[in-house]
């Protein structure tokens, strides 16, 4: 076993923060995604793959409204909430390779979570999985406005005390690279074999980031 170094405490301004997304960025949880949205499919006679290809692509309610229309959306949002609640305490979870010796050699208050879910479940898949979670979380509950958006990602580095242009976002989908970018950030994509369209850098996974975004943090 690998000893992975300690966090190191911030003593001082620092000049770089580093903000990242969670799911697929950090954790792995596409699986637990279809699974629950299968099971919310079945549960309403629907087709589960038809169904995960519009949440792919859709906000929840934006998913209710195509695939079930004329029902309540909040209704649907309730018992879809209450799957992934459930998946949260029962559900297999896997970090990427890279991502505890990442977290774990971040200064602590120099870098924090961008997330379109809630606080409670990241906490709970990041107490499963054994990563180390920030002072700063920002997820769906913080918001009026989600990714694409620039607001998540604002609302991180004011949080941090960061300008935007020393912030460096590590993003996995389209729509947060585009929400990092139209915040003005440096934004780098992970854990996709095609570079998102506006990137400034590209790897096919966050193993292989890991020197750069240290790097990054450390002003070097």
């Amino acid at each position: 076993m690998i000893d992975e170094p300690a966090p190191r405490p911030r003593t001082g301004p620092h000049p770089k923060y580093v903000l990242f997304d969670v799911d697929g960025t950090l954790m792995d949880a596409v699986d637990n995604q279809r699974r629950v949205w299968g099971v919310w499919a079945r549960r309403h006679g629907l087709d589960p793959d038809e169904v995960y290809e519009v949440a792919l692509r859709t906000r929840p309610v934006e998913t209710f409204a195509h695939v079930l229309p004329g029902r309540d959306p909040q209704e649907c949002l309730a018992a879809l909430h209450e799957l992934e609640d459930e998946d949260v305490r029962s559900g297999s979870y896997a970090a990427f390779d890279g991502a505890s010796e990442l977290l774990g050699a971040l200064p602590s208050g120099a870098w924090a979570l961008v997330t379109s879910n809630y606080g409670h479940r990241v906490r709970g898949r990041f107490a499963r999985t054994g990563l180390p979670v920030p002072e700063v979380v920002v997820d769906a509950a913080s918001i009026t406005e989600g990714k694409p958006s620039p607001v998540p990602y604002l609302l991180a580095a004011e949080r941090l005390g960061a300008a935007p242009g020393d912030c460096l976002v590590v993003e996995d989908a389209p729509a947060g690279v585009r929400s990092g970018l139209r915040a003005g950030m440096t934004v780098w994509g992970v854990n996709a074999p095609v570079a998102v369209e506006g990137v400034h850098r590209h790897f096919t996974s966050l193993r292989e980031a890991v020197p750069g975004i240290l790097a990054f943090a450390s002003g070097s």
